[in-house]
């Protein structure tokens, strides 16, 4: 054995005596019948592993409780730059390293930032998950930040904020939001603006990076062909450094949102040949259990080819091509909205009949028939939806980090089957007696044709 390869193996010896000092003690509950568990290490790192029998992979992710929404107006854009600059590298893996170590084993590796958290995540063979966790842990917890780095992807962002803004059906879901949230930090969009990434520097990011990403902030969730004991010593090896102190795992974000009063209108003036509108209110926090209520009013609404909306405006009247309802859910807020794309000439006609739609449902319900139809697509959406084992490792992040309550899938069928007529009619009812909002983008010379659909 070479001096190299004695220096490696003390290393490795010496993390794994770390790793087993971290764990030593450390109580692990069992959820979910104990398919889920979970264990808090030292400093408040969470890792939580659910074993899904009959498969062969397996997919890791860190959750993190930053998103764009904790920026003010100097650091917007900052939490989506830090998911670039992550994948750039560490004193032990540069960025080619990086994902050629998870695409040479033909997994998946990726991140995506929202406005209330961030993830990073990998999939792979379930004999591949050690070099995944590593890598992945690596990424989150030594990520050097370099001014070089920071240079190069400034570019890479600034593209895909031109990106963005070039398709006006993702642009109007930003216009919309800042009409009814206002500029606050929930009502920004979550790339940031041109200006604001290119005032950011190195020390703002990596001061950023260092007071956010600390361990009780983070969320480790497995899922697939895993055993708890090995995921969580594979976790304990890589944070080993980080992980020292009696600190509590934080809890789920909290506070009051303080609506920025009336929803307003805002219209992006293009040359499109199509307008994207998007008319709303504020909708529900995803902590109220009137969620799974709005959640079926606006499925039977706009939530497929059989719900109201595409039946009325494109089956029966030919108006658009595009148009569904949503609902968006933060920690103290929410959106509930209505998206069009028509020619511009048609748009206050579609808006009105998604409007009236609207009022229709408060004023009679809907039928027993949409309910069944809305809540058995609802139920087979999220069955189906966790069938694969980066979906179940999701489901473990966002119920420990963004929810603080784990629900097994018969909990929440029970609350979806719970939602009666009279709730969905009494849903509809509060939506329309709230001011509402819109957002437009098309090639209108005016405000005028719209003003009174806010009023």
């Amino acid at each position: 054995m070479t001096q190299t390869d004695t220096t490696q193996a003390l290393s490795a010896q010496a993390t794994s005596t770390r790793a087993a000092a971290l764990l030593a003690g450390q109580p692990t509950e069992h959820l979910l019948a104990g398919t889920v568990r979970r264990t808090v290490l030292p400093g408040g790192l969470r890792v939580l592993t659910e074993h899904v029998p009959g498969v062969r992979s397996a997919a890791v992710g860190i959750w993190v409780g930053v998103g764009s929404r904790d920026e003010d107006p100097a650091t917007a854009g900052c939490s989506h730059f830090l998911e670039h600059l992550l994948f750039k590298g560490t004193p032990s893996r540069d960025a080619l390293t990086i994902s050629a170590s998870v695409e040479a084993v033909g997994g998946d590796l990726n991140a995506f930032t929202a406005k209330e958290y961030t993830c990073y995540y990998a999939r792979v063979l379930d004999e591949d998950l050690p070099m995944a966790i590593d890598v992945v842990c690596d990424m989150v917890a030594n990520s050097l930040i370099t001014g070089s780095d920071v240079e190069a992807e400034r570019g890479v962002i600034l593209e895909e904020i031109a990106m963005h803004e070039d398709d006006p059906g993702d642009v109007v879901h930003d216009v919309f939001a800042e009409a009814v949230l206002g500029t606050s930090a929930l009502g920004r969009p979550v790339l940031g603006t041109i200006a604001s990434i290119e005032s950011l520097n190195r020390d703002t990011i990596a001061d950023y990076y260092h007071a956010r990403y600390a361990p009780p902030a983070l969320v480790v969730a497995v899922a697939g062909n895993i055993d708890h004991e090995r995921a969580l010593a594979m976790v304990a090896e890589a944070f080993a450094d980080k992980l020292s102190g009696p600190a509590d795992a934080a809890g789920p974000r909290g506070g009051a949102y303080g609506y920025p009063g009336k929803p307003g209108l805002l219209v992006s003036r293009r040359p499109t040949e199509q307008a994207n509108v998007v008319l709303g209110t504020a909708g529900m926090s995803r902590r109220d259990p009137r969620r799974f209520a709005l959640g079926l009013l606006s499925t039977a609404l706009g939530g497929g080819m059989s719900s109201r909306l595409f039946q009325e405006v494109r089956e029966k009247r030919g108006l658009a091509y595009s148009v569904y309802s949503f609902a968006s859910h933060f920690a103290d807020a929410g959106l509930f909205g209505l998206y069009a794309g028509c020619a511009p000439k048609r748009a206050r006609e579609v808006l009105e009949i998604c409007r009236d739609e609207v009022r229709r449902i408060a004023e009679h319900g809907i039928t027993p028939a949409e309910l069944d139809r809305a809540r058995g697509q609802t139920r087979g959406s999220l069955v189906l939806g966790l069938e694969d084992t980066g979906s179940r490792m999701s489901r473990l992040g966002k119920g420990e980090l963004v929810h603080g309550e784990l629900l097994s899938v018969d909990a929440v069928l029970e609350r979806v089957d719970a939602v009666t007529l009279d709730d969905v009619r009494t849903i509809a009812g509060e939506l329309v007696t709230q001011p509402w909002g819109l957002g437009v983008i098309g090639p209108f010379k005016n405000d005028n044709d719209f003003t009174t659909l806010v009023s």
